[in-house]
C-alpha cells in the first residue's frame, strides 16, 4: 500500500536521508500522482538553486576577520 508522502519526506528522499523501501514508495507515488511529481521537481529546483546560491567570502572579509584574531589577546581572558 502507497502511504501519502508528506513535503518533508520528499526533501529527506531529495537529500538522500531515505531509505530504500521509502524510495520506492516515493517514486511509485511520483509516477502515480502527477501533482506529486511536480511537487518533487519544484523541490528539486529550490534544493539546486540553494547549492548555487552558497556564497564564498570575499577575501577582504577574511583578511579583516583574521586580522582581528591576530589583535585579540587571548591572555586577558584569564
Amino acid at each position: 500500500m502507497i502511504r501519502t508522502s508528506t513535503q518533508n519526506d520528499l526533501i529527506r528522499y531529495i537529500y538522500q536521508e531515505t531509505d530504500t523501501e521509502e524510495n520506492i514508495e516515493i517514486q511509485t507515488a511520483a509516477i502515480l500522482n502527477g501533482s506529486l511529481a511536480h511537487e518533487l521537481r519544484e523541490l528539486e529546483q529550490t534544493v539546486k538553486s540553494i547549492t548555487a546560491a552558497e556564497r564564498v567570502p570575499s577575501e577582504s572579509t577574511i583578511d579583516k576577520i583574521l586580522s582581528y584574531s591576530k589583535s585579540y589577546d587571548l591572555h586577558s581572558l584569564k
